[in-house]
């Protein structure tokens, strides 16, 4: 339970921080900016990391949890909790942003494509391996300088939103896309965003 509930928790203020940075600058002429997007994604990783790292993992991501188990480095029975935890988690933080936020226009914190839907599978696969890369060399490694590991993935994801947000949002992360689009019901292109990083996580 305690895992769950940090999880949840983790899950909850990672896309709490991350999507209000996006709100906020919808609302507020492009305040925060691209750069400020892409930075408060990675602080906020790395901030949960460190907090939450010796108690749940850090997964924060089906697709990860995913991974995880098909590697063996997860239980598989404890799959599905894992991920509904993180969705459910996700889903209240783009609750609490729709109630507490409000500006000009309705602001979308979601995740959707801005070119083909190709386009954006195939980014959304580079991308989420290439986030995997990093977990497995500096998380799963015994051979890594393990206290540096939310550092490094906490960069990576920086790096991430910051070159490929306007193409699809960045999501490398299917609660993260499900929740905001729970919220606002809007579902274009959710299926990109529910495989993609799926496949890209578990083929390593």
């Amino acid at each position: 339970m305690q895992k769950l509930l940090a999880e949840l928790l983790g899950t909850y203020f990672l896309i709490f921080t991350g999507c209000a940075a996006v709100v906020v600058n919808a609302n507020n002429d492009n305040a925060v900016s691209r750069s400020g997007i892409a930075t408060v994604w990675g602080l906020a990783l790395i901030v949960l990391f460190y907090s939450l790292a010796h108690v749940s993992g850090v997964h924060f991501n089906p697709a990860i949890t995913i991974a995880f188990a098909i590697c063996k480095r997860f239980p598989l029975e404890k799959v599905p909790v894992y991920i509904l935890a993180q969705v459910v988690g996700s889903t209240l933080a783009a609750g609490t942003l729709r109630l507490h936020f409000s500006g000009p226009h309705d602001v979308f914190a979601g995740t959707s494509p801005q070119g083909s839907d190709l386009q954006a599978f195939v980014i959304e696969f580079i991308i989420t391996f290439y986030l995997k890369f990093n977990i497995s060399g500096v998380a799963t490694d015994n051979r890594a300088i393990g206290e540096l590991a939310g550092l490094v993935i906490g960069s990576a994801v920086l790096l991430k939103v910051l070159i490929v947000g306007p193409i699809t949002g960045v999501s490398m992360n299917p609660a993260r896309s499900l929740g905001p689009a729970i919220v606002s019901n809007c579902y274009k292109g959710i299926w990109i965003y529910l495989t993609s990083p799926i496949v890209g996580c578990s083929c390593l």
